[in-house]
């Protein structure tokens, strides 16, 4: 793959494709909903954060050595990996840790990132997505 973006989604909005839950099973679409079952359901990921290839392993160069930088280093394998509740704690642990070798400009990502963390622990049904694009949209997961 050629070098490209970095973009960080969030969940902006989810909803129920009506052709896989008909009227008759609304209880059923609800529960699917609140316990985060994707059957029938479509994501969609808003960008937050956009940023070069290169700067963004630059970026995470400096994280220390563990779990949050092997699952970041993941994008360049397999083009998108998320992060969901179970990455908020070690993720925040790590960017602090790592905060003050930072550039201004990666201070400024941390810090975009924190706030997506704290909407993620506010709220956990809202993920993160991280891809390698050359895409500029919006995009809808199924």
């Amino acid at each position: 793959m050629m070098p490209g973006k970095v973009k960080f989604f969030k969940l902006s909005k989810r909803f129920v494709d009506e052709k896989d839950a008909p009227a008759e099973v609304e209880q059923l679409k609800y529960y699917a909903l609140a316990i985060g079952h994707h059957i029938g359901i479509v994501d969609c990921l808003s960008p937050v954060m956009t940023m070069e290839e290169k700067d963004y392993l630059e970026w995470i160069s400096k994280f220390p050595p563990g779990k949050v930088r092997r699952k970041l280093e993941g994008l360049t394998k397999w083009g998108e990996i998320e992060i969901n509740r179970e990455h908020v704690a070690l993720l925040v642990s790590t960017l602090s840790q790592a905060f003050p070798s930072f550039l201004p400009e990666e201070k400024e990502w941390a810090n975009c990132l924190l706030k997506l963390l704290h909407s993620i622990q506010k709220e956990p049904a809202i993920y993160v997505v991280v891809r390698l694009s050359e895409e500029n949209s919006d995009y809808c997961r199924q």
